[in-house]
């Protein structure tokens, strides 16, 4: 793609490309022989557990006695691939017994203070 050129400089060619030069001049690191050996603990380990995170990898990890932290864990996830199978939080999904009222100010253009107020009128829930 960026090739030597008398015309054009490198420096151009990312410009047209719209591409950082620090993007062009990058060079891959290898991973290092001690991620390897977490890599392959982790590996092993979510044969037996595909529920965990990276949270608690960082446990695990601590547990037998290595300082690891979440993003370290979360950062060699990424590198197996490996996606928890727990379940994850629904909070979305809404309950269909409730009513959804409609939201009646949005066509109006809200453009001065005092325009538009809200009341909470709901009865709050007594505790059983």
């Amino acid at each position: 793609m960026i090739e030597p050129h008398d015309s054009l400089s490198q420096v151009r060619q990312c410009q047209l490309l719209n591409l950082a030069l620090s993007t062009y001049y990058y060079q891959p690191q290898p991973i290092s022989n001690a991620d390897l050996v977490l890599l392959r603990m982790m590996d092993e380990q979510y044969l037996k557990t595909p529920q965990y995170g990276s949270r608690s990898y960082a446990t695990w990890f601590h547990r037998h006695g290595i300082m690891l932290g979440r993003k370290k864990a979360f950062f060699l996830m990424k590198i197996l691939g490996m996606v928890s199978t727990a379940s994850k939080p629904k909070t979305s999904i809404s309950n269909k017994q409730y009513k959804v009222y409609p939201y009646l100010l949005r066509e109006l253009v809200i453009n001065k203070p005092s325009q538009v107020w809200a009341a909470d009128i709901s009865v709050p829930q007594q505790a059983a």
